[in-house]
């Protein structure tokens, strides 16, 4: 989903740190990322957040529209309109974008997700004012036209064959599994796209698509890292106030109906040398106590070696080498999405074990959960974990993770100081929540489980997990 640019040359360890206070040995200080959050006239969410860790900012841009949103009969639009933007502006051709990044020394990249598609550059600050001209001139005149098209069409069509559809696991479970456990059509459609559907689409259909979506007033723009407010916020109004106000983007109904039958589905593949297995359940609303419970379940059950779910499947039994997920655990994490979504997890594992003996397994795990309460020593180990992981998230390189959790507080909740409140939302968890949570969301009637029988011989020692 991702177009790399080419070679860094900013050395990550100068990029590590984000517009935060040190994390302190004092138990007592939270998490504080010092911000300023404004919007345009034309409806584009500014926000900026200024540290003086490294002579370098973060740039990143925010489009409203992902997977899910993407038009009908147009499966995986989304991910090809991801790629027509790194094709050239009106006023900067093809080439020029990548050459400012990479010849004054950065990054830049893009991805499509299910709520959202994002670019972001990080490089000097000395570059931030021509590289604001060139993100404003992409927003406003972005090159769309047969050649760009019919060249990215081949791209993304080279990308499905070579990383879905000739590869092992193939969609399973990121895609299948979702599939799977959804009934609304935006949640359960096959967002990498059908390649006949890929091949049809035209510059009509492009410019459409960009007139609908590619709009100030259904963006964010997040800058973090060594930048003055005052003097970035005029070169903002400078070069994006004048792309003209469009109305805000109506996005469609996305809700999932209360599962109330387990499902479950299976699937021959090919090239698959060992069976899997997988599991999903539908979370809770994002942003509610038991959302922020189920966060820390995630972390009891599945989170390293010392979950629940690894010690039995894993460590007692042997029926897994490794097991992975989360919430959103294949294509972000649990706070950059809005909408339904899953906790699941995935293994492959030796065909000796089925299904059947697989799901007895973890069902002892799980309802272990959901009938005694947790001691409050594991549930203080999960939040310490949960707080690891998030300052893991802030911290790394580029000030990536940052910049994530900025850009989509402001782009789905208007509301980008959320990042300083987060710590709270798992502080005030306690053990009753986490049961009476476990009991509605981990029900089996919330399960969806997706099986992959081996096509393949096993060759040696075969690859681990299914993305």
């Amino acid at each position: 989903m991702q177009k790399w640019s080419l070679a860094l040359a900013l050395a990550a360890s100068a990029l590590s740190a984000p517009a935060l206070a040190q994390p302190a040995p004092a138990a007592a200080q939270k998490l504080h990322v010092d911000m300023q959050y404004f919007t345009l006239a034309n409806g584009l969410k500014v926000v900026l957040a200024r540290d003086e860790i490294a002579p370098t900012v973060t740039i990143a841009v925010y489009y409203g529209i992902g997977f899910r949103v993407e038009p009908r009969e147009r499966t995986g639009f989304a991910h090809l309109f991801e790629h027509l933007m790194f094709q050239g502006s009106k006023h900067a051709p093809k080439g020029v974008f990548d050459k400012t990044v990479t010849n004054s020394g950065g990054i830049n990249n893009g991805s499509t997700r299910f709520d959202f598609t994002n670019y972001y550059e990080v490089l000097p600050s000395s570059a931030l004012d021509r590289m604001l001209w060139l993100e404003a001139d992409r927003m406003a005149n972005p090159v769309i036209d047969q050649t760009v098209l019919e060249n990215q069409q081949g791209v993304v069509g080279n990308e499905v064959k070579v990383n879905v559809i000739n590869q092992p696991y193939s969609t399973w479970p990121w895609i299948d599994l979702p599939m799977l456990a959804n009934t609304n059509w935006y949640n359960s459609h096959n967002f990498y796209g059908d390649l006949k559907e890929i091949e049809a689409a035209t510059v009509p259909d492009a410019k459409s698509f960009f007139e609908a979506f590619y709009r100030p007033s259904n963006a964010v723009m997040v800058i973090a890292g060594d930048l003055d407010y005052a003097a970035t916020r005029a070169t903002i109004e400078k070069y994006f106030g004048p792309i003209p106000k469009k109305p805000a983007v109506v996005q469609p109904d996305i809700s999932e109906p209360r599962q109330t039958a387990e499902k479950f589905r299976s699937r021959v593949d090919a090239l698959a040398p060992k069976p899997g297995y997988a599991a999903g359940y539908h979370v809770p609303e994002r942003g509610t106590p038991e959302w922020y419970a189920m966060g820390l379940i995630d972390q009891i059950l599945l989170q390293g070696d010392d979950s629940r779910l690894y010690t039995k499947l894993v460590q007692q039994t042997g029926i897994a080498g490794e097991i992975g997920g989360g919430i959103n655990g294949d294509l972000g994490n649990m706070f950059n999405y809005r909408g339904p979504m899953l906790w699941s997890f995935s293994f492959t594992h030796d065909p000796t074990h089925t299904p059947a003996q697989i799901t007895k397994a973890v069902d002892e795990v799980i309802e272990e959960l959901r009938s005694k309460p947790v001691t409050a020593a594991e549930l203080a180990r999960a939040k310490t974990k949960m707080r690891s992981d998030l300052y893991g998230e802030i911290d790394g390189s580029g000030r990536i993770g940052l910049v994530d959790l900025l850009a989509v507080h402001a782009l789905f909740d208007n509301d980008p100081q959320a990042i300083n409140r987060i710590e709270d939302g798992f502080a005030t968890v306690t053990p009753a929540l986490i049961q009476k949570t476990a009991q509605e969301y981990l029900r089996k009637t919330n399960r969806s489980v997706y099986v992959v029988e081996p096509g393949a011989a096993a060759k040696g020692a075969a690859a681990e997990g299914g993305k």
